[in-house]
Formats: structure tokens, C-alpha cells, sequence
């Protein structure tokens, strides 16, 4: 009777830790998540491995890599979010937020022209996508064009990103 007794609670031992929990996909997205401060990652580091972690198990969720990608724009590492951008558009060519994403990266590298067509494929995606207006404005006004700066950072601002108009108009260059 002992030997049943030890038999049974070693098959309940082991079933019960064959049935813990393994984190999914998701559970790494949202621990990723509470690092997001609606700006940026206040540990961008901890929240690529998180994000790692979820592109392990679900390798093609356009989601995970744009916010990998935003992580990795928050430790100055331009290059591999350009890289996880263009794996979105890869997956999904309609990703304005993608383009925009791309395009801010493209900024960082001083690379304006890239960015520029990347902010322009945003907006013909989403006319209504007042960060793609402002970060535009921003290029065009590190290329010194106001010309074309201006209008962006009005239509940012009219769509409720002000950023950039206030920036402008903080160095004169929109009225």
C-alpha cells in the first residue's frame, strides 16, 4: 500500500510540474509593455530581451518588432531598428506606423532623404497621422528647408501633435 501511495503522489509531482505555465508570446509582450512610459522604454534594454523572447515564439507578429524596433531607437541602435522595421514591411506593406517608425530612425542617422519618403509613404497611408506630419516638419527643418517644414508642423498640430510648431516657432522659423 506504501508503494502505491509514494507511486501516486510521484505521478501528481510530476504531472503538476509538466503543467506550470510557460510564458507566451504575449506574456512577454506585456511585461515589455510596462516598461512603456507613452513616450519611450524606461529600461529599453530589459525590453528587447522581453521582446526577444516574443518573437521566439511568435516570429512574425508585425506588432513585437515595431515595438523592438522603437527599443531599439531608445539605446541610440538606429541600424537594428531600421532592420525590425523592414522586417514589418516586409510581413505587411500598409504599416504606416512602420514607415513612421523607419523614417525617425532614418533621422537619427542623419540619413533625410530616406526618412523623408519613408514619413511621405506614412502619410499616403494614414492622411490623418499627425506624428508622420511632425516628424517630417522635424526633417525638412534639420535640412534647413522651412519651406516645407512649416506646413507639416501646422498640419502635425491641427491633427494634435504640436512638437514641432512649437519648436519652429520657439526658433522663429514659423509664424
Amino acid at each position: 500500500m506504501r508503494k502505491i501511495i509514494i507511486f501516486i503522489f510521484l505521478v501528481l509531482t510530476f504531472i503538476c510540474s509538466c503543467s506550470e505555465k510557460r510564458e507566451t508570446a504575449e506574456d512577454w509582450n506585456n511585461k515589455a509593455k510596462l516598461l512603456w512610459d507613452g513616450k519611450q522604454y524606461t529600461n529599453p534594454k530589459k525590453a528587447i530581451k522581453y521582446l526577444d523572447n516574443a518573437i521566439k515564439l511568435q516570429p512574425n507578429n508585425v506588432d513585437t518588432y515595431n515595438k523592438r524596433g522603437v527599443a531599439y531607437i531608445n539605446i541610440g541602435n538606429n541600424q537594428k531598428a531600421i532592420e525590425d522595421f523592414n522586417k514589418v514591411i516586409g510581413l505587411e506593406q500598409d504599416n504606416a506606423k512602420a514607415y513612421n517608425n523607419r523614417g525617425t530612425a532614418y533621422t537619427n542617422l542623419v540619413q533625410y532623404r530616406q526618412a523623408i519618403e519613408d514619413f511621405n509613404k506614412a502619410i499616403g497611408l494614414e492622411q490623418d497621422y499627425a506624428n508622420a506630419y511632425n516628424n517630417r516638419g522635424v526633417a525638412y527643418f534639420l535640412q534647413g528647408n522651412k519651406e516645407l517644414g512649416c506646413p507639416d508642423a501646422k498640419k502635425a498640430c491641427a491633427l494634435g501633435n504640436c512638437k514641432a510648431l512649437e519648436f519652429a516657432k520657439g526658433k522663429g522659423l514659423c509664424h
